[in-house]
């Protein structure tokens, strides 16, 4: 499922996910577009929120050329949440 997906599945609307995350209405609208992709703590922070894993929040932009980072990006964010749960 992408972004979009899980919100709609929490019966969020955009703007009640950007305040929950600190984020903007367009930055979440750019996002679930994948015309922008957010920090690796900010992908967390929406993860957590959503009570989803960040592939969940990243399957859906993996596919555009834009994007081919975020397997990179994901596997940092594994490695940081991994660090995070051993303190």
């Amino acid at each position: 499922m992408s972004l979009k997906d899980e919100r709609k599945k929490k019966k969020l609307s955009q703007i009640e996910l950007a305040h929950a995350v600190g984020l903007s209405q367009s930055m979440i609208q750019q996002m679930e577009s994948g015309e922008k992709h957010g920090s690796v703590s900010t992908n967390i922070k929406i993860a957590n929120y959503l009570g989803v894993s960040m592939e969940a929040i990243l399957s859906g932009l993996e596919n555009t050329e834009s994007n081919k980072h975020i397997p990179a990006q994901r596997e940092e964010a594994v490695k940081r949440t991994k660090t995070s749960a051993n303190k």
